[in-house]
């Protein structure tokens, strides 16, 4: 029996669904499950970041919980220099290596790191000379095979050609020696302690 009080059905058709997710009416049904065809050309490609924290779906992230928000605040929050560098090293535009911008390392963030060559980057302002905090912070880095590279923040501005010279010729191998410049310092990994063959010293 009819209910006079329930409004009328709207009318539908083999090939229409009703509103999906807010969506008009009128899509093409996929098949019997009613779910909307992906657009013309093959399926939706997933959202990417800049190469940090990227994860597949359903995967158990190794880092600690906090690490990821904390690097990308600094990403936001990095300086004109900073982000001036990043263009040139990004999507491997520097020779073809791969670096990571505000990679985690124990409790510090590297500002850019080659992690295929252990690499460093370092930018650093007038409050870094002479730094006792940054000596700390280069020996754990070197105890974990890592070597740095600390350019000024100046140079990155005014001769940033120059500092991607310098940091190609570290990452290729090139640049060896320990190194206390004027306009650089470097400091290479300790062999003795190097994690290349002992990836759990990363942590």
């Amino acid at each position: 029996m009819t209910n006079p009080d329930r409004p009328p059905l709207r009318s539908a058709t083999p090939t229409t669904s009703p509103p999906f997710d807010g969506g008009e009416e009128g899509c093409e049904l996929a098949g019997p499950g009613g779910f909307p065809l992906p657009p013309e050309g093959g399926e939706v490609a997933p959202r990417s970041g800049d190469g940090v924290g990227e994860e597949v779906a359903g995967t158990r992230s190794r880092r600690k919980a906090g690490t990821t928000s904390r690097a990308k605040k600094l990403r936001v929050g990095g300086n004109q220099a900073e982000a001036i560098l990043w263009l040139e090293l990004k999507r491997r535009k520097l020779g073809g290596h791969k670096f990571t911008r505000q990679f985690p390392i124990g409790p510090y963030f590297a500002d850019f790191c080659c992690r295929e060559r252990w690499l460093v980057v370092e930018i650093d302002g007038s409050q870094h000379a002479g730094s006792a905090h940054d000596r700390i912070r280069d020996e754990f880095l070197q105890a974990r095979g890592y070597s740095i590279l600390r350019v000024w923040n100046t140079d990155v501005l005014k001769h940033r050609h120059s500092v991607c010279e310098t940091i190609l010729s570290a990452v290729e191998g090139r640049l060896i020696e320990p190194t206390e410049a004027f306009d650089l310092r470097y400091r290479p990994a300790r062999p003795s302690e190097s994690i290349h063959a002992n990836p759990d010293l990363t942590s």
